[in-house]
């Protein structure tokens, strides 16, 4: 696996029966990997930033649990590789996990249009600061014509050359922000979640 490819091709896809004896030792990496790109924004909200690393485990696993074979791969390739960082962008998976269904039902009814109040702001040495607007995934609408929002929102952060230089640096500030009318919360992120977050830009 690398951090430098933006794409994952049939080339990089392990047969299942070598896969197997090495899952268990993969998906362990993968939680460590995964502990510096989490952040819990408010109560109810986890930004989980993807990489070609953990899309390349969620690839794997959907073809083992699955079992489609040779004919699933195509299909895992066109879902997961839209939310491979492509060296000039973040790109996360937005969750809102609620486990009560009736609070989930009521408060996802009224976040409609959720997916475009992301961002995330990054404040240099020299006190300039920066925002980049989330870009919600193509794919599918993720807010229904009723304005009932998804649980699961895929967000890109498109950066420039002078955001990304300034997200590098050791010393930025950066916060991701929702900024929905029901659901205002922001977060600074750990230095430890920007260094990781920083090796995705190129």
């Amino acid at each position: 696996m690398s951090r430098e490819a933006h794409e994952i091709t049939r080339d990089d896809i392990m047969p299942m029966a070598d896969y197997e004896p090495v899952r268990k030792e993969r998906r362990k990496a993968v939680t460590v990997l995964k502990k510096d790109r989490r952040l819990h924004i408010g109560p109810d909200a986890t930004a989980y930033f993807e990489s070609y690393d953990t899309m390349w485990h969620q690839i794997h696993e959907m073809l083992f649990i699955e079992k489609g074979g040779d004919a699933q791969i195509e299909d895992e390739l066109r879902a997961y590789n839209p939310l491979v960082p492509n060296g000039r962008e973040l790109i996360c998976t937005l969750m809102f996990e609620i486990d009560d269904e009736v609070r989930r039902a009521k408060f996802l009814a009224g976040l409609g249009g959720v997916e475009n109040t992301v961002s995330l702001s990054v404040t240099d040495a020299a006190g300039a600061t920066f925002k980049i607007d989330a870009v919600p995934e193509a794919d599918v609408d993720r807010t229904t014509a009723e304005g009932k929002a998804s649980s699961i929102q895929f967000l890109h952060f498109p950066f420039t050359d002078a955001q990304a230089e300034a997200f590098k640096q050791s010393d930025a500030v950066a916060i991701l922000a929702i900024g929905h009318d029901a659901y205002g919360h922001m977060v600074k992120l750990p230095n430890p979640v920007r260094a990781a977050l920083a090796a995705d830009l190129d």
